[in-house]
């Protein structure tokens, strides 16, 4: 959605924000390559923090050296590399594990694995972006949640008259349509609005 708004726009660059429901990393990759900067929150889907272990994000990864420095202050070196859902993930660890005092608090194996998406530089800088600006998300919510909560009041909160693809968009392009000449009417006011569509 990030390319056609770009070319709308006719902009050579585009700042994106989305919730964490549309991360996926060959999406951030893709945009990434078409000039756009995403910015939006990575999903925590690993249950090591819940369990109360030590998560990837407390584990720092060094470019220079190609590793990643645990907790314990430990090297986790690249060892091989995987194909998983059609992406290449490296795999990183140590045999440092065994003799850690925290293995409890890291792993449930004899040693810690992380993987590391071979363009995982991409996803970093998003996360990089969202840090700089945490306001970015709550700034989302408040612009994009309104209309969408409003339009499915106007809607009576319930499901789209029509049926088949082409009669729904028209139906939310009304919709659209109704909300945004509102909008304009609270901010300009009747008659600017007026002079603005005679101009």
């Amino acid at each position: 959605m990030a390319q056609p708004a770009k070319a709308a726009l006719r902009s050579d660059t585009l700042d994106v924000v989305a919730d964490r429901g549309y991360f996926k990393g060959e999406e951030i990759l893709a945009c990434e390559q078409a000039g756009v900067a995403v910015t939006l929150p990575k999903p925590q889907t690993s249950g090591a923090k819940p369990a109360g272990r030590f998560g990837k994000p407390d584990f720092v990864y060094l470019a220079k050296d190609d590793v990643y420095r645990c907790p314990a202050g430990e090297k986790l070196a690249h060892h091989f590399t995987a194909d998983e859902d059609g992406q290449k993930m490296r795999i990183y660890l140590t045999k440092a594990c065994r003799t850690c005092p925290f293995k409890d608090q890291c792993t449930t194996s004899n040693e810690r694995r992380i993987r590391r998406w071979e363009h995982e530089h991409v996803v970093e800088a998003a996360q990089t972006r969202l840090d700089r600006n945490p306001q970015a998300m709550r700034v989302r919510r408040e612009t994009v949640e309104h209309p969408f909560a409003t339009l499915k009041m106007r809607m009576g909160a319930t499901h789209c008259l029509m049926k088949r693809l082409p009669n729904v968009a028209t139906e939310m392009a009304l919709n659209v349509l109704s909300y945004n000449l509102t909008r304009v009417l609270n901010i300009l006011g009747v008659e600017p609005l007026l002079a603005a569509m005679r101009a």
